[in-house]
């Protein structure tokens, strides 16, 4: 059976993916920190639950360890990450900056480099990344996101340079707006600034993330899609978003 990772599977775009993954009949090992969440996600959908934390050596060679006895690895979907604050650089908080890089940045690196020996073992698979349109563009009040997510890219993109002539694809998964609880750990919980983002439009939702994130999955395997930027039709940039009203 093909066999998948999805990191930061407790909630959003993980969780979304897990389900569709699930129901094209993979086998999926579902990870995040939030065990709780995790075994409801394992309920619905039969996926293993995993409690990872990609910023933890340890953790991630407990999942390497767990997906060799299980048999191998066909595709590992990194995206657990996340964004904190919308502080100018001059009123930059120096420890969510760090998270941030630990998490979208570290947490990639950590998690592909573990995994990259199964996908050989197999005999080839994939590497999905989901940066984000941050990963194309700043904006004011951004750059702790958006330099986490370029270098994130960067990754992504110098691997698949790396990998040259091996059977592993590496993907970029670049959504724009999603209404997750995204901006909600953002902005600290407060959910008026949270639910502000996502006023006047349509924004994407996860599962349409995740029908992306299958789709290039299920590619032939002589294609790969580089880079995939996803965004909700009001978002034309990541500093404008039409809004009514």
């Amino acid at each position: 059976m093909t066999r998948a990772v999805v990191t930061g599977a407790s909630s959003g775009i993980g969780a979304a993916t897990v389900r569709r993954l699930r129901a094209q009949g993979w086998d999926v090992v579902a990870t995040a920190r939030r065990l709780d969440r995790l075994q409801a996600l394992a309920d619905e959908t039969g996926a293993t639950p995993l409690a990872v934390d990609v910023t933890s050596d340890d953790d991630v060679a407990a999942l390497m360890a767990h997906l060799r006895a299980a048999g191998g690895l066909d595709a590992v979907v990194n995206n657990a990450g996340g964004a904190l604050g919308l502080d100018r650089v001059e009123a930059a908080d120096v420890e969510g900056w760090r998270w941030m890089y630990e998490v979208n940045v570290l947490g990639t690196l950590r998690v592909t480099k573990a995994l990259l020996p199964l996908l050989r073992e197999r005999g080839g698979g994939d590497v999905v990344v989901v940066t984000s349109t941050a990963a194309h563009g700043p904006y004011e009040g951004g750059a702790g996101y958006t330099g986490a997510k370029h270098a994130e890219r960067m990754l992504s993109t110098t691997l698949r340079w790396e990998l040259g002539g091996e059977p592993i694809r590496v993907i970029e998964i670049a959504p724009g707006a999603v209404e997750t609880d995204f901006s909600l750990v953002r902005f600290a919980g407060d959910e008026a600034k949270a639910a502000a983002v996502y006023a006047g439009y349509s924004p994407l939702v996860a599962d349409d993330v995740a029908d992306a994130i299958v789709w290039t999955l299920t590619r032939p395997a002589n294609v790969n899609v580089d880079l995939l930027v996803v965004r909700p039709v009001a978002q034309v940039s990541n500093t404008k978003t039409v809004r009514k009203g």
